[in-house]
Formats: structure tokens, sequence, C-alpha cells
């Protein structure tokens, strides 16, 4: 049948939940400096669970993130640390490929904070030259607007690896981003950049079905990896880089969203996981559904 690449779950949502912290602006990488040894402790488990590609809990590491804290002399110690916790689940594991994440600037799904291109293009070679001597692949994800995708490819070439680049669509039509511009334009977007594999993620996996249907016609390995969340692109978007408190389904069990995947490997994906309070059940559940049918994982 096919190869799949399958990724791990959510990272920040469980750093949450397992912490019982009060949440904070820095949430999942807050919890690197109270709770060491907990993110390794989920990436094994998604190991376990039959992920074969680690994400590094670097996705909000950003300077400007960390500046309103004034944390951002810990830029660099960060990573090092999300790096370092990775490295130790994987040689557990004694396999798998990590995946250096590149959240977007501004704030998740706040197309409207897109900095300009020639800004983010700059503080992401940055991430990316600092990461690149420590993972496979930079996944530059949850990009919502064609600009913030720009900067996001511009940058990560700095690391001299594949990218992958994943966007964040629209939660009642997945043809469209955040920002509400079609997808079909990411195509243009891709042709300006090396792009190793295009993906939809952290949207509702009702969505994902509209976002692959376009993405497939790209001429790249693509794929999804939803979230858990209820209906975002009709909430309040937050005003502050406070947490943000979104309600988790009840209805997403590990069976229910591996049906979602399993039409999306129909559709041809070849990459899949989980984003937000998708978690080592669910990824368990899905690596054995793929065997089943008859799939092999990567």
């Amino acid at each position: 049948m096919t190869q799949i690449t399958l990724l791990d779950g959510g990272m920040g949502q469980e750093l949450v939940a397992r912490a019982g912290d009060d949440r904070t602006p820095l949430w999942a990488t807050r919890a690197m400096i109270d709770h060491p040894g907990l993110v390794r402790a989920i990436h094994a488990e998604y190991f376990a669970a039959g992920a074969s590609v680690a994400t590094t809990n670097t996705y909000n590491i950003l300077h400007d993130r960390l500046t309103s804290v004034g944390l951002d002399h810990y830029y660099h110690a960060l990573h090092l640390r999300a790096l370092l916790e990775v490295h130790e689940a994987r040689a557990e594991a004694g396999r798998g490929l990590i995946a250096g994440s590149m959240g977007p600037l501004g704030e998740s799904y706040r197309p409207d904070l897109t900095p300009p291109v020639a800004v983010s293009t700059a503080l992401y070679a940055e991430k990316a030259r600092l990461m690149a001597p420590h993972v496979d692949v930079i996944l530059c994800e949850t990009m919502s607007s064609l600009d913030l995708a720009r900067g996001a490819l511009q940058g990560a070439q700095a690391a001299g690896l594949p990218v992958w680049l994943s966007v964040s669509v629209d939660d009642r039509d997945g043809s469209r981003l955040r920002s509400g511009e079609p997808i079909a334009e990411l195509a243009q977007v891709i042709a300006e950049h090396p792009t190793a594999a295009v993906l939809a993620n952290c949207s509702m996996p009702e969505a994902m079905a509209a976002a692959l249907s376009v993405l497939s016609t790209m001429g790249r390995p693509f794929g999804a990896y939803a979230n858990g969340f209820s209906e975002i692109s009709s909430l309040p978007l937050p005003e502050s880089n406070d947490a943000p408190d979104y309600t988790h389904r009840h209805d997403l069990t590990p069976e229910k969203y591996a049906d979602f995947v399993m039409k999306w490997v129909a559709m041809g994906a070849t990459i899949v996981g989980g984003c937000c309070e998708v978690g080592p059940a669910h990824i368990r559940h899905l690596a054995e559904r793929l065997k089943q049918a008859g799939h092999s994982i990567l």
C-alpha cells in the first residue's frame, strides 16, 4: 500500500494539562523551565505510540513572545533545552526524524499580525540556523497568511535542510487560509523557495479534506494534522499574548480522529498526525489503523 510518515500529536496542550500550572504567555515554553524532563517524556510517549517524527517544542520560542515577559536572553538556551529533550527521547526510542518547529510570529490564528516579509525572513533565518545542526527537517507550521508563509519559507532556507510548510486554514472553508486568502495561491509561494512538503494543521479535521484537495495539486508530498479544538474561526481572537483557552472537543475520540485521517490517506496524503488536543492515544490508534489497512509507517 502506501508508506506513511506518522507525525506526533500536540505538545503544548499536553504540557499545559500535565504540568497543572496556571496558563502564562509562554505556556509550552515555560514548562521547560519549571518542569525539566516533561517534554522528553511526552516525546517518548509519541514514539512509543508509533510516531516516526518528533516535533521540537520550539513553536513558541520567538523573540516577540520572550521579550514581552522579559526572558528574551533565554532565546538560545530554551532552544537548546528543547533540542536536548527531543534528542534524549529519540535516543531512547532508537529511531525517528526530528522536525524543528517554527511557529507563527505575532500570534497563532492572527494573520492580521503578520509582520513584513523582510522582518519575518530574518527572524526565521536566525531560528533555522540555530536548530539546523540538531534536526532533520524544518517545519514551518500554523502559517495563516501568504506573507507569513513566504517569510518562513525564505528564512528556513538558512538551515540548508528540507523544509515542510504547514498552513492553518479556516475551520468553515478549508480551501482558504485563516487570512481568507485561497490556499491555491500557495503554489506561487512554494515556487519561490524549495519546499519538500505541503501540509495543513491546527484546524478542525472537518476542514482538512478541502485543504488537501488543493494541496494535492502542488506537486509535493502532502498531508495534514488537525487539532481537537472547537471551531476557532468564529471565536473572538485573543488580544493579548496569554495562552488561548479554546475549548477542546469531547467527541473527537481516537477512533473518530483516525476515521478522518484514513480519508486523507485515501486522498493521497502521506504525512499525517495530530496537533493541539490530539494526544498519544490518538496517535497509537492511528498507527494501528494504518497498519491494519496495509500501510507501512516510515
